[in-house]
């Protein structure tokens, strides 16, 4: 029994709300929105200061990407010298390695054309 009487009053109420022409017709909505998309014209102020705050976020954009492409530089030319000393360290040793002490190891030793 509870439950329909709470199913009627709610339908009751559906009614009711219905009626009071809570919802708008497509065309008054439409027509609402448009106007509502027409503002004033900025202030000279408003556009200045809207211009500052693009150029701010440009210039702190720039410099963040500035910063990580200097990073990214220097890590590469850490990498790269770490790199290059392997190589001559690894060439240190195969020269000490095959040196008999005679005579320079051939690659001092080759004729250049």
């Amino acid at each position: 029994m509870a439950c329909r009487q709470l199913l009627l009053i709610s339908c009751l109420l559906a009614v009711v709300l219905l009626s009071n022409e809570i919802f708008m017709q497509e065309s008054d909505a439409s027509n609402f929105l448009k106007r509502r998309s027409q503002r004033s014209p900025k202030s000279r102020d408003e556009v200045n200061a809207e211009n500052r705050q693009k150029l701010r976020a440009d210039e702190l954009r720039r410099e963040y990407h500035e910063e990580q492409r200097n990073e990214f530089e220097n890590f590469v030319e850490e990498q790269n010298d770490e790199q290059e000393e392997r190589r001559r360290e690894a060439i240190e040793q195969w020269r000490q390695w095959h040196y008999d002490g005679l005579y320079p190891s051939y690659l001092y030793n080759r004729h250049h054309i």
